[in-house]
């Protein structure tokens, strides 16, 4: 269940990336953004995988937390630091001071 929920949030993610990158930039945009994101959690899973082999049993801690879920969580931590810092907007935007 809380797989499931954690690849939600991924896919509703993807889902607001494409529409803002889509009406900022275009749809070559939109769709590289939801492509790097795809790439990120495919390699970022595997790699928060071998972490999570080591650190624990794959029974895990229950029935619902298990190792794969322990390897999600640890990527959809990862990845939030990775994309508050890749899609924060600038602090001084481009056109500051112009009319």
């Amino acid at each position: 269940m809380v797989a499931a929920f954690i690849f939600f949030l991924h896919f509703l993610f993807a889902l607001i990336i494409f529409t803002k990158k889509w009406q900022e930039d275009g749809i070559s945009s939109a769709f590289l953004n939801v492509a790097l994101i795809l790439i990120l959690f495919a390699v970022g899973w595997t790699i928060t995988s071998l972490v999570a082999k080591f650190l624990m049993e794959a029974i895990g801690l229950g029935l619902y937390f298990d190792r794969d879920t322990f390897s999600l969580t640890l990527l959809t931590l990862g990845e939030t630091v990775f994309y508050i810092i890749y899609y924060k907007e600038p602090i001084i935007a481009d056109d500051r001071g112009r009319q």
